[in-house]
């Protein structure tokens, strides 16, 4: 992928939705869906579908999930739209959501629409021009994070969000029980990597205390913020708040570490990488955006190692649960295909984060 601002399927190989039923749904509502233009679907991520539309001669976006079985809290339009329809007033570079459809007869799933914030988005390529900037962009992407763990859930209404007491401890088995359900796909004809099973013996033996609460956003990573197109350093947006909850703070930024592909780590990591700080020069390490993350936010980072290691299994499992939708057909596309290949890989390099504790 590269850098982008509106890049589309082209139109055969878009997802069909039912537009004539959304017209129908919006004009119960008073709102006016241009038919006549052609929505858009996004191209990146695996995930939540997302379409340009016009709507009230505005264009927004339109996201719901993708087709199929849905993991336990994932892709959920409902705490997505709660979020953002709240968030926006205190964190900027949340898009404000305007609707939410929670009956399934429409297009299949809930979904919602929300405030279009054109920009760039940067990928796995980063066009040579910018590479000068690498080093900006790493503490941009810091720096965002650090803004948004820093406002009060109270002030947007969402200090009922999720349940943040035991927070770690429910990730590593809810995590563990979506390697369970997807591994009947992913190794229905072989064995699964001996290295999974080690990872989940050892976390399950942590004992590590949450480290405060905070609002997590829960992938947070380079992709998911939108770019000025003449500013790269500056963000407009932060997207995908689907998972959107209260906890650990330290979470979401070993999410990030486990996105923060370094040169010398192993292929099948830019396989599945989605962020270009293996391809392009000058971008800080993971050692480095530790340090700089430890003084920005002033937390202690003392057990980090287990937060590596737990966010790098989950890295694993996002792959496998989006392999697994191309396992059971409700996919064809080629790119979640090449991810079969990785997860044995994946699931060896976090075996050797856990045992040689790796940044």
């Amino acid at each position: 992928m590269k850098l982008t601002t509106d890049r589309f399927f082209a139109p055969e190989h878009q997802q069909p939705q039912d537009w004539h039923k959304l017209v129908d749904f919006l004009e119960k509502k008073g709102i006016e869906f241009d038919s006549d233009i052609l929505p858009k679907q996004f191209v990146g991520g695996f995930g939540n579908l997302n379409f340009l539309i016009e709507v009230d001669g505005e264009p927004q976006v339109l996201r719901r999930p993708p087709l199929g079985p849905l993991p336990p809290g994932a892709n959920d339009m409902a705490r997505e739209f709660r979020v953002t329809s709240r968030l926006w007033q205190k964190f900027s570079l949340a898009p404000k959501a305007l609707l939410l459809c929670e009956d399934a007869e429409v297009l299949g799933a809930p979904f919602l629409i929300m405030q279009y914030r054109p920009g760039a988005v940067i990928h796995m390529d980063l066009p040579e021009k910018f590479h000068d900037r690498t080093s900006q962009l790493s503490r941009m992407v810091i720096e965002v994070l650090c803004k948004f763990q820093a406002v009060d859930p109270i002030e947007v209404g969402l200090d009922d969000l999720g349940k943040p007491e035991g927070f770690l401890d429910r990730a590593v088995q809810g995590w563990m029980k979506r390697y369970t359900v997807a591994a009947k796909d992913v190794y229905s004809d072989h064995n699964p990597p001996a290295s999974a099973d080690e990872i989940m013996r050892w976390l399950n033996k942590q004992t590590v205390p949450d480290a405060g609460f905070t609002l997590l956003h829960n992938d947070f990573k380079l992709n998911n913020i939108v770019l000025d197109v003449d500013d790269l350093v500056r963000p407009i947006a932060l997207l995908d708040w689907d998972m959107c909850t209260r906890g650990d703070p330290l979470f979401d930024f070993a999410t990030l570490l486990s996105y923060w592909v370094e040169p010398d780590d192993p292929p099948a990591l830019n396989k599945v990488g989605q962020m270009p700080t293996s391809t392009s020069p000058g971008w800080m390490s993971r050692q480095e955006i530790t340090e700089y993350y430890g003084k920005i936010s002033g937390r202690d980072l003392s057990d980090i190692h287990f937060y590596r290691v737990l966010t790098a299994f989950k890295h694993c499992i996002i792959f496998m649960q989006i392999y697994a939708r191309f396992c059971r057909g409700t996919t064809t596309d080629p790119r979640i295909a090449e991810l079969g290949p990785a997860l044995d890989s994946l699931f060896e390099f976090t075996h050797d984060v856990m045992k040689f504790r790796y940044f």
